[in-house]
């Protein structure tokens, strides 16, 4: 794997404008104008999963918020307001919850955590663990057990949601943001679609009839 120097960081930035500015040389006037990203997406903190990069997304096109583990705990104001701004000033269209494997935030939610702050942090997620038990310790590798957790997660995270006040008043105003799972696979560097149960949700009465449709 490559790594850079500080000072390399710096070129590696120039070089970059550079490169933007020859093929537009507008190009950095017309992003300081504004953003009107169409996606939301809601990832892990860990290095590897570089959010733009696993897409070949541009400047613009995503607003972004990143966690351990990628939760969405309904309070934590950070990421609550990141929603509201999403749909009530940028008027999001798609919402994405994006987890992978290898999650050391998973494995540390089962295993345990020495750090006190990532121990609280990730302790929700062990509840997952516990209510998915049964078929969790089926898998015949921790390492299996832990990539389905993951999966699991990322259903779980997308359904807190559609709890926000944020959420429920874009359903009130007929706004309907699409929800995404997606999970990368760190181990061929392709994202997966996790099927999300909308129409569970929907006899919870957390989405609106026919909701995805």
């Amino acid at each position: 794997m490559i790594k850079h120097t500080y000072n390399e960081l710096i070129l590696n930035n120039r070089e970059w404008a550079e490169k933007r500015l020859k093929g537009d040389k507008d190009y950095f006037k017309k992003l300081s104008e504004g953003q009107d990203p169409q996606y939301l997406i809601i990832g892990c903190s860990d290095s590897r999963v570089s959010i733009t990069s696993l897409i070949n997304a541009e400047p613009g096109e995503l607003f972004v918020h990143r966690n351990i583990a990628n939760r969405v705990s309904l309070i934590d104001i950070n990421l609550l307001s990141v929603i509201e701004y999403s749909l009530e000033v940028l008027h999001i269209q798609d919402i994405i919850i994006l987890g992978h494997y290898k999650c050391g935030g998973i494995k540390a939610a089962v295993e345990g955590s020495d750090l006190y702050m990532v121990h609280n942090w990730i302790n929700p997620i062990r509840d997952i663990y516990i209510n998915h038990r049964d078929e969790l310790d089926k898998y015949d590798s921790n390492e299996k057990k832990y990539d389905r957790l993951a999966e699991l997660n990322v259903i779980a995270q997308a359904e807190n949601i559609t709890k926000t006040r944020s959420m429920k008043k874009a359903f009130e105003r007929k706004q309907y943001p699409a929800l995404h799972g997606w999970i990368f696979d760190i181990y061929t560097g392709l994202i997966k679609e996790i099927p999300l149960p909308l129409k569970s949700w929907e006899k919870k009465g957390l989405v609106p009839a026919g909701y995805g449709e």
